[in-house]
């Protein structure tokens, strides 16, 4: 847990697949002012909530009709959004994403996240020749010479991969370095690699009802000054699942939650370590959904606590 201390502190700094159930409730943005997060590494101010590109984005960027994606992207800026999480395992939402943003004259407000992880060789180790094409190929995709976030994807073959990032980092070519999961199995190494290695950001999932990362991941990212990106904030569709049919509580208005969407990033981004959450979409109305969570007040700790019990009450 946090201390109040820390959430004075928070406060004073805030400047799924194509059948996902629909959103209960979807609203426009809150008014006030944008939360913003500064990367505990460099200082540099993100907005609160950014866009990811697996799931549902991924799906409609295989198609050929991108109109939606490209409203997705322009109502997220419209909405103060910057952050673009992406992969080169996402399919083909590297390549739209980087021709939206050129088309839409964005690509550079965008802070650009994106993903290494080549298949291991025979020996089990990583090609570090394929390493780097692949990343040559994210730069030539997203249509920029600068990167702002490369992380190794799933903590893959971390000897050959990191050091890579760490020579594209120091020639100016990536601006910050991290690593990712989503997978509780590699949490223990997750640890050991914060702890040993300097990082900028980690990415790993976290919800209202998936909250292992808060008894050592968090804590320790906070400690060791490591922004952390949160992946599956809605549990790809197991919340959506879980609250079909169900009324958002008439509390959620005391931390200006205006429909579930809400509801679920406002819990993530009331813990002081988290600096973007970045669920994925292809609807642009789901897309200002998200980003009223970024604006307005966020839970205290016994409000979250009360979130945590409305929630796993819920049938199902």
């Amino acid at each position: 847990m946090w201390t109040r201390r820390e959430y004075l502190q928070m406060s004073l700094a805030a400047g799924a697949t194509l059948a996902l159930p629909p959103r209960l409730g979807a609203a426009e943005p809150a008014g006030g002012e944008l939360i913003t997060r500064a990367v505990p590494s460099t200082g540099q101010r993100l907005p609160a909530v950014g866009l990811g590109s697996s799931a549902t984005f991924s799906q409609v960027a295989r198609g050929e009709d991108h109109a939606a994606l490209e409203e997705v992207l322009r109502t997220m800026v419209e909405h103060g959004g910057t952050v673009f999480d992406t992969a080169p395992s996402y399919g083909a939402s590297e390549e739209v994403a980087g021709g939206i943003a050129e088309k839409l004259a964005i690509t550079d407000r965008l802070f650009w996240a994106t993903k290494v992880n080549v298949a291991p060789r025979g020996g089990g180790a990583a090609d570090p020749a394929a390493a780097r094409a692949q990343l040559e190929a994210s730069f030539a995709r997203l249509r920029t010479p600068v990167i702002d976030l490369v992380q190794v994807h799933n903590l893959g073959d971390m000897p050959t991969q990191l050091p890579i990032l760490r020579e594209l980092k120091a020639a100016g070519r990536i601006r910050h370095l991290g690593v990712t999961t989503t997978f509780p199995g590699q949490y223990e190494e997750l640890v050991r690699v914060m702890k040993d290695e300097p990082l900028d950001f980690i990415g790993i999932d976290y919800a209202v009802d998936n909250r292992a990362v808060e008894q050592t991941i968090l804590p320790l990212a906070a400690e060791r000054g490591i922004g952390v990106l949160v992946y599956l904030p809605f549990g790809r569709t197991r919340l959506w699942e879980r609250v079909r049919g169900q009324e958002l509580p008439a509390w959620a208005a005391e931390f200006d939650a205006a429909s579930w969407a809400q509801f679920f990033l406002k819990f993530v981004l009331a813990h002081p370590a988290v600096t973007v959450a970045t669920p994925a979409t292809s609807k642009p109305h789901h897309m200002a959904d998200n980003m009223g969570a970024a604006r307005g007040r966020l839970p205290d700790a016994a409000m979250r606590r009360r979130m945590i019990a409305h929630i796993e009450a819920l049938p199902g």
